[in-house]
């Protein structure tokens, strides 16, 4: 057998596991759909150009609730009549409702989102952000890949696709995303919840599906 994983008992200092622990809170994956968009209304000056500031709003909070709260009361309703263990979800066998429920709550936005008078930009990155949930759950049959990494892994390959797509695009958001993706990666293995393989193979399934959902 090969000798265990050096991050599955990681040494590090309290303060440290802190900030893991803060960061994976601030850069969770149910939060990220909700910050691109919530990056496109009040960032971006045409990605919903001609909506006014209610509609814009009115985006955003749809996003926040289908793919943040409703998830979030979910996993927590489960957690409460025992279906899981842990409501952070620690085992493979735990996570296949919640996939489920998001695919779910995903699968609505996007469907939404594209049948309605919306930016095309917005309905890419709900794709994409959608079939990561598929990727992920595929993979979790056979590994515990890391949600964290899959999620920013997607905000990732978004604002390179971005960046690439539109010319008065600021590189500063590719580098402030490839930051985030570095930071949570790094706190996933402080924490000694993933092993490098699962963080790794979270990043490529979200970077690739989030690909796959700019193209359509």
């Amino acid at each position: 057998m090969s000798s265990p994983d050096i991050y599955l008992n990681p040494k590090f200092s309290p303060g440290l596991r802190f900030l893991a622990h803060l960061v994976s809170i601030i850069l969770h994956p149910l939060f990220i759909t909700s910050y691109v968009i919530g990056f496109l209304v009040l960032v971006d000056p045409y990605a919903f150009a001609g909506f006014d500031s209610g509609a814009k709003l009115l985006r955003f909070l749809h996003v926040a609730l289908i793919e943040a709260f409703f998830p979030a009361f979910s996993i927590f309703l489960l957690w409460r009549l025992e279906f899981t263990r842990s409501i952070r979800l620690e085992t493979a066998r735990e996570r296949i409702i919640p996939y489920v429920i998001a695919m779910i709550f995903y699968w609505w936005t996007w469907n939404v989102f594209r049948h309605r008078e919306n930016s095309d930009i917005a309905v890419h990155f709900l794709l994409g952000a959608f079939l990561a949930v598929c990727g992920a759950f595929f993979c979790n049959i056979y590994f515990k890949i890391s949600m964290h990494c899959t999620a920013i892994g997607g905000a990732l390959m978004f604002f390179i696709l971005y960046c690439l797509s539109d010319a008065t695009a600021s590189g500063l958001y590719m580098a402030l995303a490839a930051l985030a993706a570095g930071l949570v990666c790094t706190a996933r293995l402080i924490l000694g919840v993933h092993t490098r393989f699962e963080v790794y193979a979270g990043l490529f399934v979200g970077m690739l599906t989030q690909w796959v959902g700019w193209q359509f």
